[in-house]
């Protein structure tokens, strides 16, 4: 009998069939055994269906779930309804992750009782190739800005506790980080890569308009607006902090040309408007 708990990675796929290969091997390779991996076909036109076959037949630890597309959140969802393990891994699956990340996560999550989310370091790659620093967590700087991947392991009764992810949500991580560690928990980063990001200019969040950005960004304020006044009281006090924030953020980038944390910040314009609106 195995003693290791359960880890269940759950690998969404939607158009992404040329580079679902590369998502699946690195969970194949991985240093710790005890996992099992969903396959979630979110209706993809593209040949999905036929390579998560072939992993089936590969390995009986791939695991395979076809839905009509909805996206995703639901996408997630759905594989992990269908797992088994007691820590889940999100893995999109244009990404892939290092070898040793499950084996070194699990460790902390059995040791820590009070850690939630154990996260890593993370390598960009594809078009754009960087290290990408990030400051560590804090529950305010979530509030102003996505700093926690999703590819990050977390125990399954906690996922439950929160009802999973929301498909209305165009920022659905955000506002599943938000809603996962509002009564706390430790956030622990390994001191390592173990996550690999693929830069793709087609990819989700840069076909994002600026419409739908905002949008978006008003969403995820507006449903948690009570914690944005609890942190800041209400949003202008708090401007000059944000400024100070991300002139911070941006001095960690190593690429001038990376615009990916420019979308992660809560604009200070939209905050103003959404506060003026409400407050009328």
């Amino acid at each position: 009998m195995n003693a290791q708990p359960l880890v269940s990675v759950i690998v969404p796929c939607y158009k992404h069939a040329e580079f679902l290969p590369e998502a699946l091997d690195s969970v194949l390779v991985q240093q710790y055994q005890n996992w099992e991996c969903i396959i979630v076909n979110d209706g993809s036109p593209d040949n999905t269906e036929a390579v998560a076959q072939a992993w089936l037949a590969k390995d009986a630890r791939f695991k395979y779930v076809k839905q009509e597309n909805k996206g995703l959140a639901e996408s997630r969802n759905t594989g992990i309804r269908n797992s088994s393990g007691k820590y889940i891994l999100p893995l999109d699956a244009d990404d892939r992750i290092g070898p040793a990340y499950l084996q070194d996560a699990v460790k902390v999550l059995e040791d820590n009782p009070r850690i939630k989310v154990v996260e890593c370091e993370v390598q960009i790659f594809g078009e754009l190739n960087y290290f990408w620093r990030r400051p560590l967590y804090s529950f305010k700087r979530l509030l102003l800005c996505n700093g926690l991947v999703s590819t990050s392991v977390f125990r399954r009764k906690d996922y439950d506790a929160v009802g999973g992810y929301d498909s209305v949500m165009y920022q659905e991580d955000w506002d599943f980080w938000i809603r996962f560690l509002v009564d706390g928990g430790v956030v622990y980063r390994l001191p390592a890569v173990h996550f690999y990001y693929r830069h793709r200019a087609d990819s989700m969040c840069h076909a994002f308009s600026d419409e739908t950005k905002n949008k978006s960004l008003e969403m995820l304020y507006r449903k948690h607006i009570d914690l944005y006044f609890r942190e800041f009281g209400a949003p202008q006090p708090h401007l000059y902090e944000y400024l100070r924030m991300k002139e911070d953020w941006a001095a960690l980038i190593n690429s001038p040309r990376m615009k990916l944390a420019n979308f992660l910040f809560l604009p200070v314009d939209l905050i103003r408007a959404i506060h003026k609106k409400i407050t009328k």
